[in-house]
């Protein structure tokens, strides 16, 4: 799928003034700055129990940009280095406020030998073909440079809005929002009636087809931190113990393939609540010639849906456990929260009619010229802490919705009907 003429669809001579100021070669100088600015410092695992990201230098490049463009900036820290930012474009009158948002944190890079598509720099934002590869291209910098280009090219154009347009650029995004934005919401009040998070919901299928789908709704997602103990033995007479590790092995294939009390019809096709075992541990230094006593994993439950809590996931987990022991009876295996984790609610399902969904529909259609999709998305996003915040959210986004670990891409050829989508949407919403 090529864009589509600006001509086809409907245009005002405004809109089409605006449209045609948001350039892709403005937005790849734009993404390539935003990516290395501020890194590694702002890398930000997941793992509660490893240390935090500082986006303070990220932040003061964006904030410098959208004082260029005269908006009203202030700067919001909970955690003294890590400023949320909000720009705020004040309107003529009693106009709706909406929030375009994106994150200033990224996932870590790992080992940057492995980043071959940047000659081992995952901050070197390098174009292949149709593909910008980079740490933060998909998550999220490279939708977070559209958002920019939209807001500006609003500005150039000197439109007028009647509601508030917020552009919140939030931190610790990678760490389900406690400093960032459930800090804003919860703490600060920061509210709006509509909220639009700019973050990968793209698709490129093998026929080359492509297309950005607008999340409607999320999954959420808890840690789980499993154990099982054992009898120590030499490992010249294993029969003589319980092996811990083996038992944790058949706990998490079990884990692995169950199903959920809660599980319930999905009419987007997406995957059903499920676990993903991402950490094990055994084992001590010095001590390989006996076996392990005591074997602890990590499991991410992914993909709730409604009705699904802290003790009704780890009510199921406990009644697997009990059936386990139903053929294996020495199994000694138990489940908790992993401490100073965080629980993520799903989030109630919007309708397609409602905004700000029909709205970027409108204007997808006019960009495009081919109806938008929909669907439910398993990521965490601020889209959900916006949405507990009663307000109307959605995530929607050139980035590519499961972009690889290593050798992140964005493809180049969805930012600028992404950003004129953007824009589009902000002038319909806001009058």
């Amino acid at each position: 799928m090529s864009e589509a003429s600006l001509n086809a669809h409907h245009l005002s001579d405004l809109d089409r003034e605006v449209l045609e100021r948001i350039r892709e070669d403005e937005w790849l100088a734009l993404t390539t700055e935003l990516v290395a600015a501020g890194q590694p410092a702002a890398e930000n695992p997941l793992d509660p129990d490893m240390p935090s990201g500082r986006e303070a230098d990220i932040a003061d490049v964006v904030a410098g940009k959208l004082k260029a463009m005269g908006l009203e900036v202030s700067l919001h820290e909970k955690v003294e280095g890590r400023p949320n930012v909000i720009g705020r474009l004040r309107g003529t009158g009693d106009g709706p406020t909406l929030i375009l948002n994106s994150h200033l944190d990224t996932y870590p890079a790992g080992d940057h030998a492995r980043w071959t598509a940047c000659n081992g720099n995952p901050y070197r934002a390098t174009l292949a073909e149709d593909r910008l590869h980079a740490r933060g291209t998909s998550d999220t910098r490279g939708n977070l440079a559209c958002t920019l280009l939209a807001v500006k090219a609003l500005r150039d154009a000197k439109v007028s809005l009647k509601g508030d347009l917020l552009c919140v650029y939030t931190v610790d995004e990678e760490k389900n929002g406690p400093n960032g934005s459930m800090y804003l919401t919860q703490e600060l009040g920061l509210t709006a009636d509509f909220e639009i998070t700019a973050e990968p919901t793209g698709w490129t299928r093998t026929d080359g087809d492509w297309g950005m789908d607008i999340a409607v709704c999320h999954g959420g997602h808890c840690l789980v931190e499993l154990e099982t103990t054992g009898t120590q033995s030499h490992i010249w007479r294993p029969d003589s113990g319980i092996n811990c590790i083996s038992h944790m092995s058949q706990l998490i294939s079990a884990l692995e393939a169950m199903s959920f009390t809660h599980e319930t019809p999905n009419r987007y096709g997406s995957t059903p609540p499920s676990a993903c075992v991402v950490r094990m541990q055994a084992g001590e230094p010095r001590e390989m010639q006996f076996t392990a006593y005591q074997c602890r994993a990590v499991a991410a439950i992914v993909g709730l849906v409604p009705g699904m809590t802290r003790e009704s996931i780890l009510t199921d987990i406990h009644v697997l456990i009990e059936k386990l022991r139903q053929d294996i009876p020495e199994l000694q295996a138990s489940a908790r929260l992993y401490p100073d984790s965080l629980f993520v609610p799903p989030t109630p399902e919007l309708s397609t009619d409602a905004e700000p969904v029909a709205a970027i529909g409108r204007a997808y259609s006019r960009v495009l010229g081919r109806e938008v999709g929909h669907y439910r998305k398993n990521a965490f996003c601020d889209t959900i802490r916006f949405s507990e915040a009663g307000i109307l959210s959605v995530t929607f986004g050139p980035g590519e919705d499961g972009w690889p670990p290593i050798n992140e891409y964005i493809h180049t050829a969805k930012v600028v009907s992404a950003a004129r989508i953007y824009a589009l949407t902000v002038m319909d919403l806001l009058g």
